[in-house]
């Protein structure tokens, strides 16, 4: 966010920190943290994330933002799976979304095939 600050100046962030539960079966979304400039519903919000695998964390960080009275988002990601995008088309329909690449499904992991692994765990190097 500094790079595009520095760009083009004036830009505020807010954080939201989700991450899937492993360990259940759906491998549901937990909200662990959220810290938004005070009037965020004025502004013009993009959510950035890598990865749209299943939906579920998209979902829960704008539902994040519905409640701090945000009404129009621009997601921003690099690779996302079909059935991720359909949940989240049909959740939430007036969501304007560019991604880079759309893989065709997900594996029992519900990780995206092909895919590039789990993002966060190579970014952040801590795969096992």
């Amino acid at each position: 966010s500094s790079g595009i600050n520095a760009e083009y100046g004036g830009l505020r962030v807010g954080k939201i920190l989700i991450q899937r539960d492993e360990e259940s079966a759906d491998k549901r979304a937990v909200l662990y943290y959220k810290k938004l400039p005070a009037d965020i519903a004025k502004c013009k919000v993009v959510v950035v994330d890598p990865m749209l695998a299943t939906g579920g964390s998209l979902d829960c960080a704008l539902e994040v933002l519905r409640e701090a009275g945000v009404e129009e988002v621009v997601f921003v990601n690099l690779f996302s799976c079909e059935e991720g995008l359909e949940m989240i088309q049909r959740r939430w329909p007036r969501l304007h979304t560019v991604t880079l690449h759309v893989d065709l499904m997900l594996d029992e992991r519900r990780y995206i095939v092909p895919g590039v692994g789990d993002f966060g765990d190579r970014y952040y190097g801590t795969v096992e």
